[in-house]
């Protein structure tokens, strides 16, 4: 027996409740000094022999982090959109002791810069496709309308998520080569790879139970229709025979 719609449905929104929660953690990450915010970062880096700069760098949505004896982030006044650039002015202030790769370059800068805008624009479709969710449970518009507002969060969710993958791990290989320890951090990219799994299997959810019931519809449909038209011929083939008699005349008996 297959699934009802509003077994889809309620799963569509349980994934998609699921991915909105672990796209706000790392939207928020180094937002506050306090569990679990300060513990999520894209990446921790080494700085112990750059000039003005902490023995150990965070770099989050917001800022650029210390790290305290307990292992978590000690964050200042935070900046929406914080770019991940280490000679910048907002950043180290410096080219002493950072590779090579950061310096004379914009790609870092930009790259990490447009990862918020897209991070923002997907949680928006994300919250409108869970509201509508509601309407999954019960009606195929319903779902069709949230699986589009769900398709559209994942397509900005996995931009986001390719564009932080592919600037955090660059920059945590040029670090490296430059004899500078330097780990990604695993909650971030965890929640961000996880909230697209999410999103993708939502979408999925919310598409199949629009699906749900066509087929039967499908034959109620054609039942009519043979109805109707076993109908038509019944009354054809009773008006054919009709004429036929009108046409032979009155029969006689001898």
């Amino acid at each position: 027996m297959g699934a009802s719609r509003a077994t889809l449905g309620f799963l569509g929104l349980f994934f998609m409740a699921s991915a909105i929660l672990l796209i706000f953690l790392t939207l928020l990450g180094g937002a506050r000094n306090s569990t679990p915010l300060n513990e999520i970062y894209f990446l921790q880096v080494d700085s112990s022999n750059i000039s003005g700069a902490p023995a150990l760098s965070r770099w989050t949505f917001w800022n650029l982090c210390s790290v305290n004896s307990n292992g978590r982030s000690v964050c200042g006044s935070s900046h929406p959109d914080f770019p991940f650039d280490p000679p910048r002015a907002n950043n180290f202030n410096t080219t002493d002791n950072i590779p090579h790769q950061f310096i004379g370059t914009k790609h870092y800068y930009l790259t990490s810069r447009f990862m918020f805008p897209f991070i923002i624009i997907g949680l928006f479709f994300a919250v409108v496709s869970l509201f509508s969710g509601f309407l999954a449970m019960c009606t195929r518009i319903g779902s069709y309308i949230s699986g589009f507002f769900a398709w559209l969060a994942l397509t900005f969710q996995v931009i986001t998520t390719c564009l932080m993958t592919a600037v955090f791990v660059q920059g945590r290989n040029a670090f490296q080569s430059n004899g500078q320890t330097s780990r990604l951090g695993v909650k971030a990219f965890a929640f961000m790879w996880t909230a697209s799994v999410c999103l993708f299997f939502s979408c999925l959810c919310y598409c199949l139970g629009g699906a749900v019931g066509r087929k039967d519809s499908g034959k109620g449909y054609s039942g009519r229709k043979e109805r109707r038209r076993g109908f038509f011929s019944s009354a054809r083939s009773n008006s054919v025979h009709s004429q036929k008699r009108e046409e032979e005349g009155p029969t006689t008996y001898e």
